[in-house]
């Protein structure tokens, strides 16, 4: 019983940490690095309330945020994605199953998509000149926070 209730604060703490990222990178175009810190620091206690088991379980783990991070580290070097999403992505590859960690990608490549098509389109309404920071975190972050409420809202169904 304990062990639930330590879950469910993690998962609430990274729920919150993810809306944190949402509204600074809207705000700013920022993700901290003491936010992508946090959420990474707290994939091990995830570990271990969920039993994973050190190997290989935490193995598969950290590889799979090792691959996603360098995919998406080749897309910061192109200018296509900012450094505090790439780091983003790499800490929250470490809270998922890595078949969990596709579907997140997924998801967020599509909302991704209204996000940018929302962010043009506001660019070009105010007139700003250059072009549009697309602040993808917001993507991230609700695919992320879908993950996290699925586990929750399919136990009902």
């Amino acid at each position: 019983m304990l062990g639930e209730y330590f879950r469910l604060a993690l998962v609430c703490a990274l729920a919150l940490l993810l809306i944190v990222a949402s509204v600074t990178d809207l705000r700013a175009r920022i993700i901290s690095n003491r936010l992508n810190l946090t959420v990474a620091a707290l994939a091990p206690l995830w570990w271990y309330a969920s039993g994973l088991p050190l190997w290989p379980g935490v193995g598969v783990q950290l590889l799979a945020a090792f691959i996603v991070f360098s995919a998406f580290a080749l897309l910061f070097a192109l200018g296509c994605m900012g450094g505090g999403d790439v780091k983003l992505l790499g800490a929250l590859a470490l809270w998922f199953p890595w078949q969990a960690t596709l579907s997140m990608l997924m998801l967020m490549a599509l909302l991704g998509g209204g996000v940018t098509i929302v962010t043009v389109v506001h660019h070009r309404m105010t007139r700003r000149l250059g072009q549009p920071q697309i602040p993808y975190g917001i993507a991230i972050s609700l695919a992320a926070m879908w993950l996290l409420g699925e586990r929750y809202l399919n136990h009902f169904a």
